[in-house]
């Protein structure tokens, strides 16, 4: 098993390194977007206040500067919902879908080498 996980990281990192999108951004930023998709995924979307309360991941103004990177980087962008234009909502864009969709290929690939 340790060796189906080393072999995904490795080619994981290939593609990190070949996604223009991804050259902007940090692990904490990666770890935001991963949390951000997440929620998302699970259809609770997160707001950009509950992104910001996230301590484990980094203090608020680092939150908030990683934030910016990953819309900057078109990995994520900001909605709202209804008429209610003071909360916004992060969610991960196409470019995300596709890193995202190219990560589960990685893992598809790692485990039929093992």
């Amino acid at each position: 098993m340790k060796n189906l996980y080393l072999r995904f990281l490795s080619l994981a990192n290939a593609i990190d390194g070949s996604a223009t999108q991804l050259s902007n951004v940090d692990e904490t930023a990666k770890q935001l977007l991963h949390v951000i998709a997440l929620h998302h995924a699970q259809g609770k979307a997160l707001t950009v206040t509950d992104a910001m309360a996230m301590a484990s991941i980094a203090s608020p103004a680092t939150i908030h500067r990683k934030l910016d990177d990953l819309r900057e980087s078109g990995l994520i962008a900001q909605t709202f919902e209804g008429k209610n234009r003071r909360t916004k909502y992060l969610v991960p864009t196409k470019v995300a879908d596709k890193y995202f969709a190219n990560l589960s290929k990685v893992m598809e690939q790692a485990a039929v080498s093992a």
